[in-house]
């Protein structure tokens, strides 16, 4: 895919299960915002465990659709170790820090991630508190998925979404191996 792709407006049949409501359409307009610079940091990381869906142009155009899209500061936290968590990002831009709370304070470093990475994965597979503290160590930008749009895009995509947590158990396969391997975290 290259930079200047763009995507056209997408119509599609939007539904809420059980809800009564006749199907409506979704548009999405050239005023949402562009997915290109996240599929490229996508496609271009060079990490061990990289995000790497099979997705065609289209199924991204689809995502898109799922996709929140966020921006942090330096310094500002992306997740927040021991709260609940029912959301995993992708990285467009910048840098993140992740790291662990020490009993007495300090801070242990698990891993730094760049464009193109996922985080806060384990999220969309259970119910539990986050694991690590998650923060933005320059500018970025991030897309979040959440549980209940990921039901959504299962729902009306089901090939998709299984593809998307088939890449994303690869990341956290790959993330446990190295943890296993070097009894430390990926830095």
């Amino acid at each position: 895919m290259r930079a200047d792709t763009e995507f056209p407006v997408i119509r599609r049949p939007m539904t809420t299960p059980r809800s009564g409501f006749s199907p409506g359409v979704l548009t999405v307009t050239p005023h949402v915002p562009s997915i290109v610079a996240l599929v490229e940091a996508v496609q271009t990381l060079n990490a061990v465990d990289a995000f790497r869906p099979r997705f065609t142009t289209e199924n991204w155009r689809i995502m898109a659709a799922y996709l929140i899209r966020q921006t942090l500061r330096s310094g500002d936290a992306l997740i927040r170790q021991g709260e609940p968590g029912r959301t995993a990002f992708l990285v467009e831009s910048g840098t993140l820090l992740v790291h662990s709370g020490r009993p007495g304070g300090g801070a242990a470093p698990i891993a730094l991630l760049r464009a193109g990475a996922v985080v806060g994965e384990p999220a969309l597979f259970g119910e539990m508190t986050r694991m690590a503290q998650v923060d933005a160590i320059s500018p970025c930008v991030v897309w979040a998925l959440g549980r209940l749009r990921l039901d959504e895009l299962h729902a009306g995509h089901p090939g998709l979404a299984y593809e998307l947590l088939r890449a994303v158990g690869a990341v956290m396969t790959k993330r446990m191996q190295a943890m296993l391997a070097h009894g430390t975290p990926m830095l």
